[in-house]
């Protein structure tokens, strides 16, 4: 795997927070292979990535920023995913190289701890409450990571009911990812503690954009493979 960029620039994460039995944090790509502990249901790696990075993607006109998904084998994902941030008029260069790198290093990441042939990859542009229930994800695991805007928010077990049960009235504790923190969670199909219960961020109205990557193994809902005789059809 190539070196992560949250090491690029001399910036690190912080201290991590110690968060109670069930989550994990870490400080490396590799400490997110962590969740296929039993009793693991998230592991968050605290990261920051590089200055010239995210401003480039705050400066980017919201209209410029991808809204695609794949579903692709690892070592495609460039090649499938190319042509898409072209037509989505992501500006190429260096940066964009820069962001479809970590991209490629998250697909690879979670394919080795899905051990999944393939990852449905979702590269989202958000501007309004997309997902803003408190939920589990039914899914086995999933990795999170905003790009840009404000990031996943979660609450721990002993709130999860409550928060589920109270929705937009909930003002219980709340915990949120970082900015660009990588989490992978556990959902209710993993069979055992039924998943880490979060939602996304409500911004309707506040003219703020996400850039949002959502990880899942292939599903009913997943598109077809992507091979280079798809491409062209």
């Amino acid at each position: 795997m190539t070196q992560p960029l949250a090491s690029l620039d001399g910036e690190v994460a912080g201290t991590p927070a110690a968060f109670g039995a069930g989550i994990e944090t870490c400080d490396v790509v590799d400490g997110l292979t962590a969740i296929n502990e039993l009793d693991v249901e998230l592991v968050i790696w605290r990261r920051m990535l590089p200055l010239r990075l995210r401003t480039w993607l705050e400066r980017m006109d919201a209209s410029q920023l991808p809204d695609m998904r794949v579903l692709v084998r690892p070592s495609d994902l460039r090649r499938a995913m190319e042509p898409q941030l072209d037509d989505s008029g992501l500006p190429p260069g260096a940066m964009r190289d820069l962001l479809l790198g970590d991209v490629d290093d998250l697909v690879s990441a979670f394919a080795s701890i899905t051990r999944a042939d393939l990852v449905d990859v979702r590269l989202q542009r958000v501007s309004h409450d997309a997902c803003w229930k408190f939920h589990r994800d039914c899914v086995e695991a999933r990795l999170l990571t905003t790009y840009r805007g404000p990031a996943t928010e979660w609450v721990r077990p002993r709130d999860a009911a409550r928060a589920l049960r109270e929705q937009r009235a909930y003002e219980g504790p709340l915990e949120r990812l970082g900015p660009h923190d990588v989490a992978v969670f556990k959902g209710s199909a993993a069979g055992r503690g039924g998943g880490i219960v979060h939602r996304s961020p409500p911004i309707a109205d506040t003219g703020r954009t996400r850039l949002l990557l959502v990880l899942n193994e292939r599903s009913a809902t997943s598109p077809e493979p992507w091979s280079e005789a798809t491409q062209w059809d």
